[in-house]
């Protein structure tokens, strides 16, 4: 997959820009605050019809206007045409989605059509936060490449909320309806078992790929390890149901099931999030986002974008060089890196003799592009 052009108008900082980009390399070099993660934001939100960093479509609008726009022309296969996907926000208007200027009805039939791995400093949080960023890693990923688990992700969340819905209706009216409850413990139960085995599957086939990546960023310095946490390992959905029926009803709210996994990361023997160093924690994302990339690439046989957001600055130059050596290689596609130290990025790249595309950012203008 590969990104030619773009053109954005009143997108968070950018009033209005137009380029194009190279076919593998581009660098993003400006002042923090100037723009440069916003228009990875762009694409991002090309690709998955949504901001990476915002939750609400209105706070990607430029300030004093009422809507943003967002065209990109990508080119799935070399061999294929240019394919032009456009989105359009206004405010408290329906956000429309087009390819080839029709407009998607349902915008989960968009997901995976332009497959991307993004790592970005607020990766940190899959470290620090709860294990709802983790599994939003998990979804998003298969979501790029198994349309039906998306289907099924969809179906278990809608059937969850409605779940945790009746169970407040019990508490707030001093009721119960034990038939009405197993009515949406059978539609939970419909979709948690396909959830529960393509994440199961998906670790399997990822650790090893991850286990290199790390090996390669950290010159097999020291160790870690990946491990998915469900209680659908040890029991059935339906006997978790109905263990924990009296305590959903006590919490309002369906206290366990697959909304409950997570991922475990260690290094050594222990918790990354305790003892691990900036510089391994770093790595450990690095690493682990990469294996999903290949990962994507692996079921879609298409090589998806990379956007790497301003991650070199805890990393030494050595594993900056030994990043860009992966990354570089025929078996990724097309790059974006943001930084603010364009000398290094410029040395090193020469010194790997790669070719690139060069765009400095300031206050929401592309000021200058050049090919090297």
């Amino acid at each position: 997959m590969i990104l030619a052009s773009i053109n954005l108008a009143n997108f968070k900082n950018y009033e209005k820009i137009q380029t194009s980009f190279h076919p593998k390399m581009n660098i993003i070099s400006g002042l923090n605050g100037s723009g440069k993660t916003n228009l990875l934001d762009a694409i991002y939100y090309l690709c998955f019809c949504k901001s990476y960093f915002q939750t609400s479509d209105t706070q990607n609008i430029l300030h004093q206007e009422n809507f943003f726009r967002l065209e990109g022309f990508f080119q799935p296969k070399t061999e294929e045409a240019l394919v032009n996907i456009s989105q359009a926000y206004q405010k408290r208007s329906k956000k429309v989605v087009q390819r080839n200027r029709v407009t998607y009805t349902n915008l989960t039939e968009h997901i995976g059509f332009c497959p991307l791995i993004l790592i970005a400093p607020d990766d940190i949080q899959l470290i620090n936060a709860g294990s709802t960023e983790r599994r939003k890693l998990i979804d998003t990923t298969l979501s790029q490449f198994n349309r039906t688990y998306l289907d099924y992700l969809i179906h278990y969340n809608r059937n969850l909320q409605q779940r945790n819905a009746l169970l407040k209706t019990f508490a707030s009216t001093n009721t119960f309806n034990k038939a009405l409850l197993e009515t949406y413990d059978e539609e939970l139960r419909k979709s948690a078992p396909l959830i529960h085995q393509n994440r199961l599957e998906l670790m399997e086939t990822l650790n090893p790929i991850f286990q290199k990546f790390y090996r390669q960023l950290s010159n097999e310095q020291e160790t870690v390890s990946l491990q998915y946490k469900s209680s659908l390992l040890e029991m059935d959905f339906a006997q978790i149901l109905a263990k924990n029926r009296q305590k959903d009803c006590l919490l309002q709210r369906t206290s366990d099931g697959i909304h409950r996994d997570d991922l475990i990361f260690k290094i050594g023997e222990y918790p990354l999030k305790k003892l691990g160093s900036q510089g391994q924690k770093k790595s450990f994302l690095i690493a682990l986002k990469l294996a999903f990339y290949q990962l994507i690439q692996q079921k879609k046989q298409m090589l998806p974008l990379l956007l790497l957001d301003d991650i070199f600055d805890k990393l030494d130059r050595q594993r900056t060089q030994q990043l860009l050596e992966i990354v570089t290689q025929d078996s990724f596609g097309q790059i974006f890196i943001t930084d603010t130290q364009l000398e290094r990025l410029q040395q090193i790249l020469q010194t790997l003799k790669l070719p690139f595309k060069h765009f400095e950012i300031q206050k929401g203008q592309i000021v200058a592009e050049k090919e090297f």
